[in-house]
Parts: structure tokens; sequence; C-alpha cells
């Protein structure tokens, strides 16, 4: 068994009397996994990802992260906690009109004090850091261009970089290839793997896609209706199983662009 990062306990998440995205949920997650969360839309797992930030707030349950209660924390603690957790959305979440280096920089804000980040006063060793992030992505003659001038793939990696370069214990990924082509879903993907894995973080992927979490995951979640369903290695899940989690939602396992094109 390894060390512990981060423990889930009862975790249930309600919208209203007709509306539990989460029900009674429970994982613990050790430093160093790579796991992917598959389910169909509507099963939770953007929820989830988003109670253990606290992005959304949980009705009920407990989230320690690396070994502090983080559930009953003010806003103030809060945001010291998120400095440890990057996160990478699907939709990008860069500053369109900003160069691809200052986007990534943006992930030091919440170390910075208020004058520093106001008058965007970042350290030499930060500009350095953001630099070599992007020659790792391969995105290194890209840091000067507009985010908007990027293709969807591209600007994935910058948001990677931008997690990373928050030196994070913990990173959290909803959806991050949703939107691209394979072949871009699949550098995003590498590009995610490796630069988590190489530094010994953990990392927990929102996924449709079954075939990307069973090449990459050393651990698959399956969330259904707000239930854990599934929770083991990639090659215990089989193909009944996987159908049973997309039970009458089987489309929604492939890329949006393979849907497009077939």
């Amino acid at each position: 068994m390894g060390e512990k990062l981060l423990k889930i306990e009862n975790l249930s998440k309600s919208y209203n009397a007709q509306t539990q995205a989460l029900a009674d949920v429970n994982i613990t997650l050790d430093k160093g996994e790579f796991v992917v969360v598959i389910g169909p839309s509507g099963a939770g797992k953007s929820t989830l990802i988003r109670c253990i930030n606290r992005m959304i707030e949980p009705t009920e349950g407990k989230i320690v992260f690396d070994g502090t209660e983080i559930t009953s924390m003010n806003n103030r603690q809060m945001r010291k906690v998120r400095t440890q957790i990057g996160m990478i959305f699907q939709n990008y979440n860069l500053i369109d009109r900003t160069s691809v280096i200052k986007n990534v920089l943006h992930g030091r804000l919440g170390q910075m004090s208020f004058w520093e980040s106001v008058f965007g006063l970042y350290r030499q060793a930060d500009v350095e850091t953001a630099m070599h992030l992007l020659e790792q992505t391969g995105l290194a003659e890209q840091k000067y261009k507009r985010a908007d001038e990027l293709s969807g793939g591209q600007m994935q990696r910058v948001g990677i970089c931008r997690s990373l370069i928050q030196n994070p214990k913990l990173i959290l990924a909803d959806e991050p290839i949703a939107s691209l082509d394979p072949k871009s879903a699949e550098i995003v993907m590498e590009a995610l793997y490796q630069m988590t894995t190489s530094r010994g973080l953990t990392c927990v992927v929102n996924l449709h896609q079954v075939d990307f979490a069973k090449k990459y995951a050393t651990r698959i979640i399956g969330i259904k209706a707000g239930h854990v369903v599934y929770d083991g290695l990639p090659g215990d899940l089989t193909d009944a199983m996987i159908r049973s989690i997309y039970e009458g939602k089987e489309m929604q396992m492939k890329l949006r662009s393979e849907l497009v094109y077939a």
C-alpha cells in the first residue's frame, strides 16, 4: 500500500430533492496514482472532481487531503489548499488575448503576493519553469503567441503546463480530451500522463473514452447514477462491466469528433 493523499468518505451531493449527483462515494487515493473516472454524462464525474476541491459543496461526507480534513474549511483556508491542487478544464479556461507563456504563469498567482499578482511580477525562476514546461509539451515555439491562435490540443497542453507550474500534489482533469480529434486527444493524454507520473503526482482524470482509460490509467473508477460501480485495475474491467456502466449511452464512449465523421 502506498502513502495516502486523498480520502473521500460517504460523499453525497444533492442539487434538490429529485437530483442526487453523488451517493455515498468512498474512494482512497495513494500518492502517484493515475486514476481515470469513467461513466456516461450525468453520472456524477464532474461533480466528484468539483467536490474534491470544493468548487461544489458536498451535501454530506468528508474529504481528507494530504492528512487534513478540508470539508469544513472556510474560503481563506481553501484558497491555500487549492494552490496544491491543479485543475485542467474541458474548455481550457485560458485568457484568449494573453500570450501562451503568461497563461502558464497564471498558475503561480495563488502563491504570489497581492501586488505581485496585480502587476504580473513573476519571478525569473517561475519564467524559466514555464519555458521548460512548454518545451516538454512541444510548445516552446508558441510561447509568445496569443492563446486564441492555438489549436484545441495545443490549448489543452497549455492548461496542463499552467496546472503543473503550481507545483501541486494533486491534478484534477475534467474531460480534458472531450472536444478534441483523436490525434490531438492522444497527444494531450500522453503529455498529461508523462508530465504527472514523471513527477510522482497523483492525477484524477474524468473521461468518457474507455480505450484511453485502459491505456493510461493505473486504476479505473466507474460511476453510474452517482454510485461507484467499479474500482479496480484496467485489466480487470470487462466488456460486460463497461456495457453496464454505459447502458443505453454507449455512443458517449467515443470522442465527439469521431461521431461527427463516422
